[in-house]
């Protein structure tokens, strides 16, 4: 989600990397206030000893260790869309075929686009809305996995108390850890995080700006996969009825 919109910034608003150093910097002050948007604050501004910035001369091809895939087949296995996650490793998989989009850069074609010429401002803070209700969604995919995880294996988990486990020095640390807490205090019964009380006016009130994103990215070629499926996830969750009648017809 983070490197999709530092995509965003570098290639749609075409800020450089002190000025997105401060967008990330900012954003840490509030409620995106994380482990990974701070370092990714520090990442951004960090040169070399020749005074070069280091994150321009790291290859674009993430490598991983198998946590991301083994959530996947474990979210596959148990019948729950965890489709963030299952997102980011492919997108991992993608970027690891480096040799491959070289040649590719030159021969596909997709559509001319126009430079930016909206308000980068405003457009930095639907960023960090997108970036906010995506992560929310991770969490409430997360934690479907959970709750059916201890349906078929008989757990008796602590959800409120998973969360906090997450404060103490984890990688995904967030300000808002806190509020999962709350959440399970408030409905220990409670079926998904999307409808508890914080969550929906959360995702309610960043909604508008997290659409205008991923428009945005779709009309300027630019890959946003993680926040895409988080959206998408989202709309169907939230849809009464979906086409799968016309699925299980065909089948």
């Amino acid at each position: 989600i983070i490197a999709e919109c530092y995509h965003l910034m570098r290639d749609v608003l075409q800020l450089t990397q002190d000025e997105m150093s401060q967008v990330f910097d900012r954003w840490n002050k509030g409620f995106l206030n994380s482990f990974l948007i701070e370092i990714t604050s520090d990442i951004l501004k960090y040169r070399n000893e020749k005074g070069e910035y280091l994150l321009e001369k790291i290859r674009d091809a993430a490598q991983q260790k198998g946590t991301g895939k083994w959530t996947t087949v474990a979210a596959l296995d148990f019948g729950i869309p965890v489709t963030l996650i299952s997102s980011a490793v492919f997108e991992r998989c993608l970027s690891a075929l480096k040799d491959e989009r070289v040649v590719a850069s030159q021969e596909l074609r997709g559509a001319p686009t126009a430079p930016f010429s909206g308000d980068k401002g405003k457009f930095i803070d639907m960023l960090s809305q997108a970036i906010y209700a995506s992560k929310l969604v991770s969490y409430a995919q997360g934690f479907m996995l959970f709750r059916e995880a201890a349906k078929q294996y008989k757990w008796d988990l602590n959800y409120g108390g998973i969360a906090l486990m997450w404060r103490g020095g984890c990688i995904i640390r967030s300000v808002f850890l806190g509020d999962i807490k709350k959440a399970f205090e408030n409905n220990p019964n409670l079926s998904n995080l999307l409808l508890d009380g914080f969550f929906k006016k959360a995702i309610g009130d960043c909604y508008a700006g997290w659409r205008e994103v991923v428009s945005t990215a779709v009309n300027n070629d630019i890959p946003l996969p993680a926040i895409t499926t988080a959206l998408y996830f989202y709309n169907g969750f939230r849809s009464e009825k979906l086409p799968a009648n016309l699925i299980q017809a065909m089948r």
